[in-house]
């Protein structure tokens, strides 16, 4: 959910409860439960909990509190406790930010969306699958958020195309409607799966697995997962909206090429600086896909994400576009848009990881759980299921902050590889398809007038219940086989 307490009064309450909580488990909770620290850091995780969800204080701010309380109330020392807000996953993330500033600021991605859609033909279905082939690959690099917003406004234009057109039914018109932006909310959450840096929850769960287990999982690796049950995800649902929930059964949309057309002429022949993106961009991609068979070739770890994905961000800042005048790609003022507060928000995740770990907290769950599990599939779909449809109600980046150190507890009690279980989950955390506010791309094209929250829903249900499915599958077939 992306705004889980936008009601003052629900704020309020949590922000009183939050500290309230916390020193009611440090007072009632004995001092030898688990280990020494567990009740205080239990406490400051109950206290992190209450304001993730209700949103009582900005959510980077309460990632803020391990840094400050962990330090004071001796669980950590001040430089343990700040290592994990620059774990080197924090900075993969950022030089991923810069690349899709770059994108962003130079219209590139708006360039290779239109020609995306261009491919596919101008008839219902085919406009729909346009728009999710662009929508999906944009969010795969840059936000969801902006992928919706850019998307949008071209969909709209084409929905009143088809209005001008007596020939349309007002059944079909609204179909059309309700699928073309149904794909774009929808491809834009699930695009992000693709990728480690598409969406805010896989990055989460690679930097706790990392704190926790000290695995990694190459970027390449990771889309050799992600991108088949993305589009697995989106080429059914596609599917499922246009053929059996809002069927719409539409010719050639009189107009639909030549608006696709005047808006790439609008943008008008690839500038130089798109072109430099572009090769950015494209050698980014490359070596974050191809690092492992280059390292083999050099007989040495010289390239990791991180630092592939930091010379790419980098480079934005150093190629210039226009040498005689000076101007770069991007310049330090561009980073003003960059989403800092996530990063820290990542950082205060890992930190309150490393001290429900250090503190035993996380294996003392897991521990209870795993005994009460008779099967390991019924458990695993248990938390995908969970994970699913929590997310409609609270923050993805919030829910596997909190679930993913639960779940590599559980896995561990169980003798299973914590990727097994903690994937599908991050997986899950990126899969809210019911309610408008569950994700920032939902309420964008909620925001255009074209469908209800009913309309919404009966979508939304059918394809959570195919995410989970698809998930499960994946983690039973596609994740053990690559991994």
């Amino acid at each position: 959910m992306d705004e889980s307490a936008n009601h003052p009064r629900i704020k309020q309450v949590g922000f009183v409860a939050g500290p309230v909580a916390f020193l009611l488990i440090k007072w009632l909770v004995p001092a030898g439960f688990i280990s020494a620290g567990a009740p205080l850091v239990l406490a400051i995780a109950t206290w992190m909990i209450i304001w993730w969800i209700t949103e009582a204080a900005p959510v980077p701010v309460t990632a803020l509190l391990p840094l400050i309380s962990f330090p004071l109330l001796g669980i950590m020392k001040m430089s343990e406790a700040a290592a994990p807000y620059a774990n080197p996953i924090i900075f993969l993330f950022m030089g991923g930010f810069m690349i899709a500033l770059a994108l962003e600021k130079h219209r590139l991605h708006e360039r290779i969306a239109l020609n995306l859609v261009r491919i596919t033909g101008t008839s219902g279905n085919g406009i729909i699958l346009g728009f999710t082939l662009a929508t999906g690959f944009i969010s795969m690099w840059i936000s969801n958020t902006a992928t919706a917003m850019m998307m949008l406004p071209i969909a709209i234009s084409v929905i009143n195309l088809l209005r001008r057109s007596t020939a349309v039914t007002d059944v079909a018109e609204r179909n059309f409607g309700i699928g073309l932006m149904l794909v774009i909310a929808y491809a834009a959450n699930i695009g992000g799966i693709a990728t480690v840096i598409g969406t805010p929850p896989n990055v989460v769960f690679v930097g706790i697995l990392d704190q926790i287990s000290h695995e990694k999982i190459p970027f390449g690796k990771w889309m050799l997962i992600g991108l088949p049950l993305s589009i697995a995800v989106m080429g059914l649902g596609y599917l499922v909206i246009t053929r059996i929930i809002f069927p719409n059964r539409l010719p050639q949309i009189a107009g639909a090429e030549a608006l696709i057309k005047n808006r790439l002429a609008d943008l008008g022949p690839m500038r130089t600086e798109e072109k430099l993106v572009l090769t950015i961009f494209t050698l980014t991609s490359c070596l974050w896909i191809f690092q492992q068979p280059l390292n083999l070739l050099l007989k040495q770890e010289f390239l990791n994400d991180t630092n592939i994905g930091m010379a790419g961000g980098v480079l934005m800042f150093l190629v210039p576009a226009h040498f005689r005048e000076f101007k770069f790609l991007l310049t330090w003022k561009d980073t003003e848009k960059l989403s800092w507060g996530i990063l820290i928000l990542f950082g205060g995740g890992l930190c309150l990881a490393q001290g429900l770990s250090n503190t035993g907290i996380i294996q003392a769950v897991g521990t209870f759980i795993a005994q009460q599990s008779q099967s390991v599939n019924w458990l695993l779909l248990g938390l995908i299921l969970a994970s699913v449809f929590i997310t409609e109600l609270m923050s993805n980046v919030a829910l596997v902050q909190i679930f993913i150190p639960v779940v590599f507890g559980i896995a561990n009690n169980l003798g299973v590889d914590p990727i097994l279980f903690g994937m599908p989950v991050a997986f899950g955390a990126s899969m809210a398809f019911m309610f408008p506010v569950a994700t920032p791309p939902n309420a964008i094209v909620f925001s255009s007038g074209h469908m209800k929250v009913k309309d919404m829903m009966r979508a939304g249900i059918v394809m959570n219940l195919l995410a989970v499915a698809l998930i499960f599958a994946t983690a039973k077939i596609l994740i053990p086989w690559v991994l």
